[in-house]
């Protein structure tokens, strides 16, 4: 298991292929803020709030100098489904094999009607332009989430 990701921490390098088929990349961001946030499973309820929230905020964050990217290990194919389905405006990457999740700890048990289970931990991260980890938000709760980012971006 790997230690976990505290402000301060560099962040760890990643490549996934994304929405479109194209593929992204950590280094993609360099000198740019990067709000990274994992989310369970593509077009279920509180994953599609929380992409709606983070894609209607884009132009704020963007103002802000600062990317988005939302990271499942639903496959591409999802990923553009999801995000047409939505009208979603954020970069989606696929991470099936979720090398990238668990090294970013957002890999871990849940439970659910008593039953436990691994799933992804919803988990968002933002990285500042020097690759540093900013702040990181565990356990997110979806209203009001993408709102708080936001607030931590601007004052980067």
């Amino acid at each position: 298991m790997p230690t976990e990701l505290t402000p301060g921490a560099k962040a760890p390098d990643f490549t996934l292929p994304r929405d479109g088929g194209a593929s992204v990349s950590l280094r993609d961001f360099k000198g740019k803020n990067l709000v990274i946030f994992f989310y369970p499973k593509a077009d279920t309820s509180g994953c599609t709030k929380e992409a709606i929230a983070f894609s209607t905020l884009r132009p704020a964050f963007a103002k802000a100098r600062t990317e988005i990217l939302g990271v499942s290990a639903d496959p591409v194919e999802a990923q553009d489904a999801f995000k047409a389905k939505h009208g979603l405006t954020v970069a989606l990457g696929s991470d099936e094999k979720r090398k990238m999740i668990e090294s970013y700890g957002a890999w871990g048990k849940k439970s659910m009607y008593g039953r436990s289970y691994m799933g992804i931990l919803r988990t968002t991260f933002l990285i500042g332009p020097d690759g540093r980890i900013a702040q990181v938000w565990r356990s997110v709760k979806v209203p009001g989430h993408a709102e708080a980012v936001l607030a931590a971006a601007q004052q980067l």
